[in-house]
């Protein structure tokens, strides 16, 4: 049990999947914390409705299971909600099942309740969002060409060696370009980018 005392102050509203979701994060964060009710949220346009005041007023991060129905909420949100509002936070693929569960879910990943603290703690850190300080500075994602030049996207087995760059990293094998663009520049530099994409190339 983690000492909420020393709960981490983020100024953005940290949304949720669900209510063991929000159990697992408030003893982290100091930071309102709202759940989205998995795919209620499709029905519930005042839920909708006040997440995006939120978002304008402070911003959002959001934060979910490392799943296909993870990435349709977060998607979901995200074309509700202009990028500039938004921060994602992404959990790594771990397989297994959270204790509370009979049985592990289709995809056989762990969800944000079940994350270590290390882990999330290190997830909130990839986004830009600092432990030490109160909110991390958003970097510029990198461009669509660069992307393209790095063999990340556009190209003959980009998805693949985006999928590989994930497993590198510790990131969720289903990242779109995209939401790798705006990762990358918080996470590493060009030369280590370039390095780590070298090895993994030579595998």
């Amino acid at each position: 049990m983690e000492n909420s005392q020393n709960r981490i102050k983020i100024k953005e509203t940290i949304i949720v999947e669900g209510k063991y979701d929000k159990i697992r994060l408030s003893p982290l964060f100091d930071a309102n914390i709202i759940e989205l009710g998995g795919f209620q949220i499709y029905n519930n346009k005042d839920r909708l409705d006040l997440i995006r005041r939120i978002a304008e007023k402070n911003g959002i991060i959001i934060v979910t299971d490392s799943d296909s129905a993870g990435f349709r909420l977060r998607h979901y949100l995200s074309s509700a909600i202009p990028k500039e509002n938004i921060k994602n936070v992404f959990i790594p693929d771990v397989f297994g099942k959270e204790k509370r569960k009979i049985r592990p879910g289709k995809e056989n990943l762990i969800g944000v309740e079940g994350m270590t603290t290390e882990v999330l703690l290190d997830a909130f850190k990839k986004a830009g969002i600092d432990p030490k300080s109160e909110s991390g500075e958003r970097k510029a994602p990198l461009t669509k060409a660069y992307l393209y030049e790095l063999g990340l996207s556009g190209g003959t087995g980009s998805s693949e060696l985006r999928r590989k760059l994930c497993e590198y990293y510790n990131l969720p094998k289903m990242l779109s370009a995209n939401s790798l663009a705006e990762i990358l520049p918080i996470i590493t530099d060009g030369d280590e980018l370039l390095s780590a994409i070298e090895k993994i190339k030579n595998e």
